[in-house]
Parts: C-alpha cells; sequence; structure tokens
C-alpha cells in the first residue's frame, strides 16, 4: 500500500481509519496532498472530490445527516478552510457529526506574506465543538524546538536522542488531539477541526507505515432520570387539564410507537408536528400555521397551555412561537440529552434525557387521564381546516400554493424528501406529507445556501430515491452543487421558480418598487435548463396545471440520468393567494 511519508499524515489518516470514518470528502490543493495521497491509496475509505469546498461541505454534512457517524472534509491552507463555515454552522446548530481537517503551512510560514495562507488555528471557535491544532513533525534539526542548543551538543547521539524524544511526544500530542476531536464528533453529534501543519516535500510517499497511532475508546455516559425530577414532572402533568406537546426537527422512527399512542389517546394532550418531526398519528396536528394563523385573540387564549413540553430540533413555525410568547405556558419541558433553547422564553425544566427514555419512564407512572375537552376541541379545529384547506384548492389559479400541493401528492411511497428553505419549506408545512417519507430541511441556521449539496450528499449516503424541492434563488445560488460526479440516477430536483424571493412578498413592507423588486426580491429571469445540459441532468418545464400534471407522470419513473423539474409560477399572484388562504380559513 501506498503511504505519504509524512508521520503526521499517517498518523491523521490511520485514525480515522480505526474510528470508522469512511466517506471521505476531498477539495483538490496542493498542501492537503499528503492527506489526499493517503485516503485515496486505502481501500477502506470511500473518497469524493468536490472543487468547491461550500459545496463538499454540505455534500458531506448530507452524508453525515444520513448515516449518522462522522463524515471527514478535507481542503487546502487558506480562504478554502473558510468556505467551510456555512455547512459547519449548519452542522453545529443540527448536531450533525462532521470532521474537519485542513492542511496548513508550518508556523514559522504563518504571517510572512505566502500564499493561501490564514490564520487557520481556532477559525471555527465560536460554531465547533472541539477545535485540535497539531504539532508539525520534526524533519530535521531545522525545526526543533530550540534548536539553538544543539551546536552545544557534540556527541551525535546526543543529538539524535534529542531528536526522537522531541518527536515521541509531538507524536503523543497529535494523537491525543486527534483522538479526542474525532471522540467529540461522535459523542457529541456535531462538527470538529482539526488543523494539521505540513512542511514541504508534500507528495513523497513509502510503501510502509513510521508509526502506529494508538485510538482512544469512544466513552459515553448515560446520565439516569432522577425519581425527583420524574416526580416533580408527574405532579405538574397531572394537575394540568391542557398539554401540548410541540415537536422540531426529528429523525424518521426515533420515537417509538406506542409512546405516540399514549399521548394521541389522552384528552389532555394536544401534539403538534411540524413537518420535519417525522411523526405520525391521526389525532396529531400538522400543519400549524394552518391552526393557529386564523384565531382570534380569545381562541388563542384558549390554546395557551399548562405545560409546554417540546423535544426535536428548531421549530419552523413562526406563528406558534408568536402565540406562546405572548401566550406562555406555565411550565416549559425540553427533552433533550445535549441542550434546550429558551425558546418561549418560559423554559422551566430541561429534562436531560433521550425522549423516548423519558417516555418509558413516566408515561407508565401516569394512573389516569385528566378529564379536559383540550384534545377533543382542537381535533375538531383540524377537521375544519382541512375541509377549508380543501376547498381553497379548488378556487385558486395556478400558483406556488396550487404547486406544492401537486407536488407533494405526486412523491412515491418511501422517497427521502429534502426540502429548501425559506417559501419552499414554509409552504410544505401546510400540507398534508405522506407518512411513508422520510423529511429534511437544513433548519440548524435556516440558510438557502447549501440546499442542493447536502441533498446530493443525503441521496448518496443513504442509497434510497431521494427528492429535492426548492425554491428558484436557493437553487441557483447553490448550483455547483452540480459540479458532482456522485449524484445518484434516481435524485429528483424539483425547482418552483417564482422569478425572485417570493417569500419576501408575504412579508410587511413596500412591495412593486423599484428599491423592492432589486434588493429584497431579487428579481430575475434565470432558468435552470442550461445548468442541466452542462451537468447532463435530465430537464422538463411547466407552467399551467395541465402541464405540470403531465410532467409529473413520468418525473419519477427510471432513467440513466438524474432529473429536474423547473416549475415557473406567477410572482405577483403567488403572495396574494397565500395570504388570502389564511384569510380563508377564518
Amino acid at each position: 500500500m501506498i503511504y505519504s511519508k509524512i508521520p503526521l499524515a499517517q498518523t491523521v489518516v490511520e485514525l480515522c481509519k480505526v474510528k470508522g470514518i469512511k466517506h471521505i470528502v476531498i477539495s483538490p490543493g496542493s498542501r492537503n496532498a499528503p492527506l489526499t495521497i493517503g485516503f485515496t491509496n486505502d481501500s477502506f475509505f470511500k473518497c469524493y472530490s468536490i472543487v468547491d469546498e461550500r459545496c463538499a461541505a454540505f455534500f458531506a454534512m448530507g452524508i453525515a445527516q444520513q448515516i449518522q457517524k462522522p463524515t471527514a472534509v478535507v481542503c487546502t491552507s487558506g480562504s478554502a478552510l473558510l468556505n467551510y463555515y456555512p455547512a459547519i454552522s449548519e452542522a453545529y446548530y443540527s448536531h450533525i457529526p462532521l470532521v474537519v481537517l485542513s492542511a496548513d503551512r508550518p508556523k514559522h510560514l504563518v504571517g510572512i506574506g505566502d500564499g493561501q495562507t490564514i490564520n487557520q488555528k481556532n477559525v471555527f471557535e465560536n460554531h465547533i465543538l472541539y477545535s485540535a491544532n497539531l504539532k508539525l513533525d520534526i524533519k530535521d534539526e531545522k525545526n526543533i524546538p530550540g534548536n539553538e542548543d544543539l551546536p552545544m551538543i557534540k556527541n551525535i547521539e546526543d543529538k539524535l536522542e534529542r531528536f526522537l524524544g522531541l518527536q515521541k511526544d509531538i507524536q503523543s500530542f497529535n494523537e491525543e488531539a486527534i483522538n479526542t476531536a474525532i471522540n467529540f464528533s461522535i459523542l457529541k453529534k456535531g462538527p470538529v477541526h482539526i488543523n494539521i501543519p505540513f512542511d514541504e516535500p508534500l507528495y513523497e510517499v513509502v510503501d510502509k507505515l513510521s508509526i502506529s497511532p494508538k485510538a482512544t475508546a469512544v466513552v459515553s455516559k448515560n446520565k439516569q432520570l432522577e425519581n425527583y425530577t420524574i416526580q416533580e414532572c408527574l405532579e405538574e402533568w397531572n394537575a394540568a387539564s391542557k398539554k401540548m406537546v410541540l415537536v422540531g426537527v426529528n429523525g424518521p422512527n426515533e420515537i417509538e410507537k406506542q409512546w405516540l399512542d399514549e399521548l394521541a389517546n389522552d384528552d389532555s394532550v394536544i401534539v403538534f408536528t411540524e413537518t420535519t418531526s417525522n411523526l405520525y398519528n391521526q389525532s396529531f396536528l400538522p400543519s400549524i400555521d394552518q391552526i393557529i394563523a386564523p384565531l382570534s385573540e380569545d381562541e388563542k387564549k384558549a390554546l395557551q397551555p399548562d405545560i409546554l413540553l417540546t423535544f426535536g430540533g428548531l421549530i419552523v413555525s413562526k406563528k406558534i412561537k408568536a402565540l406562546l410568547r405572548k401566550y406562555q405556558p406555565k411550565h416549559h419541558w425540553h427533552i433533550d440529552k445535549k441542550e434546550a433553547n429558551d425558546t418561549f422564553f418560559c423554559l422551566s425544566n430541561h429534562i436531560e434525557s433521550t425522549p423516548n427514555e423519558f417516555f418509558e419512564t413516566f408515561l407508565p407512572k401516569i394512573t389516569h387521564y385528566v378529564k379536559s375537552q383540550y384534545g377533543p376541541f382542537w381535533g375538531a379545529v383540524k377537521q375544519r381546516r382541512l375541509k377549508k384547506h380543501n376547498q381553497y384548492l379548488n378556487d385558486i389559479p395556478f400558483c406556488d400554493f396550487k404547486v406544492f400541493d401537486m407536488v407533494l401528492k405526486a412523491i412515491p411511497n418511501n422517497y427521502i424528501l429534502q426540502v429548501g428553505n425559506s417559501s419552499a419549506i414554509r409552504y410544505t408545512q401546510l400540507f398534508t406529507i405522506n407518512k411513508t417519507l422520510d423529511v429534511y430541511c437544513n433548519r440548524g441556521t435556516s440558510g438557502i445556501d447549501g440546499s442542493t449539496s447536502t441533498a446530493i450528499g443525503c441521496a448518496v449516503g443513504a442509497k434510497k430515491p431521494t427528492v429535492f424541492i426548492t425554491g428558484d434563488l436557493s437553487f441557483l445560488y447553490d448550483s455547483n452543487a452540480l459540479w458532482n460526479n456522485y449524484i445518484p440516477n434516481n435524485f429528483r430536483i424539483i425547482v418552483v421558480n417564482n422569478s425572485g424571493g417570493g417569500i419576501f412578498r408575504i412579508l410587511p413592507g413596500r412591495k412593486n418598487t423599484d428599491n423592492f423588486t432589486t434588493f429584497f426580491e431579487t428579481t430575475h429571469n434565470l432558468t435552470a435548463k442550461h445548468l442541466c445540459a452542462m451537468y447532463n441532468i435530465g430537464y422538463k418545464s411547466a407552467s399551467t396545471t395541465s402541464g405540470l400534471e403531465t410532467a409529473l407522470k413520468a418525473f419519477y419513473t427510471e432513467s440513466e440520468q438524474p432529473k429536474l423539474l423547473e416549475i415557473f409560477t406567477p410572482n405577483e399572484v403567488n403572495d396574494e393567494v397565500l395570504l388570502n388562504y389564511f384569510e380563508y380559513l377564518k
């Protein structure tokens, strides 16, 4: 086997292997050549070459999102590293394990005017779980710390002993730092940064390892729920006649069905689920905004819970946030092993557990259900809203709203649905989703910058048919995502092109002015057609109801290339239809 001659490169590669980091996303460069040599010459690793570092990091994050294990990204020195930052911040807030391996120049070459050189040490410190800054291998007397003393050492054996001793210390330091970083990513589910200085020559290889690094075991300490916590929760729960459960981002099949059924059967409980929660029960209340938007102040007051129980990731719905901040519950519990956001400014109990562990301990101890009309009342509201929702769909022209209804209904069973941010996820939240779908969206930072790259990485990591629904600005912003040789043939992209940032038309502010269309909505006449031709992706378009129906019939059939469907909608109609929708529900 071929290895880089540099011991530090060997150490990084071997420890990644021992820790089971199989997927390595490499952006071509020179300073990272020792790592590239090591990873690409070992059949254990699955290596990907993606030129654009921003796309590469989101692609890697999409893989890690699916396999729930660390994926590594490898780049050269300089500004290349900074292009990872958007994906790192998303991974940080979405709790996705990502290992960033950045090559760097030796310390004595930083800050002297060399090209592709920046201050890389701790560069992500506000959005990273751990930063490891490795030490340069000792190659000769010139880069031995304290080498000014070496001329005084006349005996060659003494010089050699000093040299070997220092290198041993450096090797031990590096091994410990690499182990710690990777273990953090595995245990705490998030991004870590390992900065790796290399001196030239960078391309020399050997056929045997010169090191045998030791791997530190990943040790997980399970914190047991205290009886006091359970008892306190039981007392509050049994005294409350209005309990609201609100679920944010949640992986598919993470919560055991028996606990969901327990909650659904309690008339004093209502369960609001977001599309990204991947939770389904006939009694639950999806499409939160559909329920809340038409409410009067008295009705909002009636919805105010005694207890709010939350779990999962960040919440999309601004309406539920506004309501619960104004009509705060007496108690807000959040279940999460890692953290609890005080989203509604009334957090009273951070339950450091997984939802399954908490429910398994807590729910069987509830001896009686509190008599309440809370659940039945809001269940009836849900049915009225759905009836009005379906009536409205029959009365509107071709627009974003109608497009999302048609597109979501057409997705085949058992697909992965990746949704872009901004308008795409907010429209999706208004519709009932096929419960066989696994739904994902980058809601850690809610940016539009890497949604396409993440979706492609997801498709590669999951090895399941995947469809990605996005808006035009998000798609164009991340168009380099298509510069990718790994897109599966069963990957599908749906671009809803309303010629600009449609979400800004439903926000407060003056519309139909030059200032608005240029600096807020960002109107344009661009399409995905020529990008698809360049990247060998099958392209179809639609701009009418009948045209979309025809296009969707063939969209998911097998093909020898990925497919993209671009749907053109009238931007000045979309906002009017959406705003009228909430009025119609009243």
